[in-house]
């Protein structure tokens, strides 16, 4: 019987796929047909890598972008997990002030559209706050090995206070939707263990940190991981302050070559493979989790 269901999924499955290529197929037979748009996929590698005359193959204007993506979703995560960790800890207080103000962040920033912060921060951070450290000056001014590793860690000097106010709108941005994934996973432990911890003499931030917080990241994996693959695509909105990650590119390229749909198709699929990687690796460690919780 779980054997002919199996089958019987597995036809769907089959059927599924052909309906998509054939919806693919004749979307592109409309465009080719009904727009009287011309083809030329052949001309998008050499907008992917170049060839210099010394360093020989190198990145062209879409896999540069694709790396100021990367470098934009890595930082603005990495900021993003310590603010949405504080964040829930702070909604799931038992000190009225520190609800308060979790629960304000978190309300304030999820209801506001992430273009308007984007500007925000753009304006406020990059033009009042940043030229007083002099951050560009100072990289500029440093050894030639600094401005390297600046410019492949983050961007370079001339765009690295936009690119920092870019990561600082998407990490706070990010941060409140990650604070809510850990409040909920903390209220989802059972009250029995929070008892059972205390009868033993356990202090809260003891029950939290060695029995409540290892049960909900197990439990808090999936939507991190969605939320990961929402920064990445979120990233795309800074492109409005001319940070040239992949969007940007593909914008500038498009106008430039009028190479509408291969331009646009080569971008999604950029995206995805960015997007379905994470969701791997998120369905690899759940695994490893999940048999390591159930010994």
């Amino acid at each position: 019987m779980l054997s002919r269901r199996r089958a019987r999924w597995g036809r769907l499955d089959n059927l599924l796929l052909l309906l998509l290529i054939g919806a693919f197929a004749y979307l592109g037979y409309r465009v080719n047909t009904g727009l009287e748009y011309h083809w030329n996929w052949k001309v998008i590698p050499q907008y992917l890598l170049r060839q210099d005359a010394t360093d020989g193959w190198v990145p062209n204007l879409l896999l540069l972008g694709l790396m100021t993506t990367i470098r934009l979703s890595v930082w603005s995560l990495l900021l993003a997990l310590p603010i949405g960790l504080i964040a829930g800890l702070m909604r799931t207080s038992l000190h009225l002030f520190n609800r308060l103000v979790g629960s304000s962040y978190v309300t304030l920033l999820r209801n506001l559209p992430p273009l308007v912060l984007v500007f925000i921060f753009y304006f406020f951070i990059s033009d009042q706050i940043l030229p007083f450290l002099e951050i560009a000056e100072r990289v500029a001014a440093a050894p030639a090995w600094v401005q390297y590793l600046a410019q492949w860690c983050f961007a370079p000097p001339d765009q690295l206070e936009a690119f920092i106010a870019a990561v600082l709108t998407l990490a706070l941005f990010e941060g409140a939707y990650i604070g809510e994934i850990v409040r909920a996973g903390i209220n989802s432990i059972e009250n029995g263990q929070w008892e059972a911890a205390r009868a033993l003499g356990m202090h809260r931030w003891q029950i939290l940190q060695q029995i409540i917080l290892p049960q909900a990241f197990q439990r808090m994996i999936p939507p991190l991981a969605g939320q990961a693959i929402s920064t990445i695509k979120d990233s795309a909105i800074v492109s409005v302050i001319s940070i040239q990650e992949l969007t940007f590119q593909g914008m500038e390229l498009m106008a430039a070559t009028y190479l509408t749909f291969e331009v646009w198709i080569t971008v999604t699929l950029l995206y995805f493979c960015l997007t379905y990687g994470c969701s791997w690796l998120a369905g690899r460690l759940e695994d490893r989790m999940r048999r390591a919780y159930s010994y």
